[in-house]
């Protein structure tokens, strides 16, 4: 099961990572498409989430229930370059290994985490559907987000634009705005639980140009459907008979039929 939401890397590549602790980086080419990962690695049983560094893309962290944070890069991924004893805010950098955070929210197991834009907050979510920002710097409070029902399983914000996308056991996928005002944009009902989800890394996409499709050319589906209808339409018209020809025939029985003449 995909626990962790594939993640660009340089352009045409992608980092998954699935529950049993094995991450994978593919090319993502059509033209150098192969079956076979670029890298393997195992990161330890019972991964619940991986996250990529933003400044650094072959960096990335990996936790899970009774599997520590580690930091790898994927460069030289023989050791993980960091390792905690338990998930709580640290500074890689810092020669301590001690958490320079640490904070607390509701009563419930939280479930998922992500940084906002700024980097100066996280949003975080339980297994109740509560979600709250809660400042780096202070490790106080900044407020809480509602519209949620069951466990919370993914969260991601935009890089750049202050929208949060989540996803659930409620099965809904939500866009919340997270600045002033606060409050649920967008809700899409899905037919499945996502365990994770991935934003798009083009903020203008619906602006891009479309591939230019060449003259005279008729989608193949297009074509099977006009194939469908010729076909029923000449059926339709070998079984149903030729009113004209009825009429004249009965025309032509009539005329021949002797005036006076009865039937016997």
């Amino acid at each position: 099961m995909l626990c962790a939401g594939a993640r660009v890397t340089r352009p045409r590549t992608l980092i998954t990572c699935v529950d049993s602790g094995i991450l994978r980086v593919w090319c993502d080419n059509d033209k150098e498409a192969s079956s076979d990962p670029l890298l393997e690695l195992k990161v330890g049983p019972g991964v619940c989430r991986m996250r990529q560094d933003p400044a650094h893309s072959h960096v990335v962290a990996t936790c899970g229930k009774e599997n520590a944070l580690k930091v790898w890069d994927l460069q030289k991924p023989e050791q993980p370059v960091f390792r905690a004893k338990n998930v709580r805010v640290y500074d890689p950098v810092s020669p301590q290994r001690r958490p320079v955070l640490e904070a607390t929210y509701g009563e419930y197991p939280l479930t998922a985490m992500t940084l906002t834009p700024e980097g100066n907050s996280v949003i975080v979510g339980n297994t109740h559907g509560q979600l709250a920002e809660i400042d780096f710097r202070q490790g106080r409070l900044l407020g809480c987000l509602k519209g949620l029902a069951g466990s919370v399983r993914g969260l991601q914000c935009h890089p750049s634009k202050p929208l949060l996308a989540s996803c659930g056991l409620d099965r809904v996928l939500r866009i919340h705005r997270i600045r002033s005002p606060r409050g649920l944009e967008h809700k899409v009902y899905l037919k499945s639980q996502l365990n994770c989800l991935l934003l798009s890394g083009r903020d203008n996409w619906e602006d891009e140009p479309q591939e230019p499709q060449e003259p005279n050319m008729v989608p193949p589906e297009d074509t099977e459907t006009d194939e469908l209808w010729a076909s029923l339409e000449a059926n339709a018209k070998r079984k149903l008979p030729d009113l004209n020809q009825i009429q004249g025939t009965l025309q032509t029985r009539k005329k021949k039929k002797r005036p006076g003449s009865s039937s016997p």
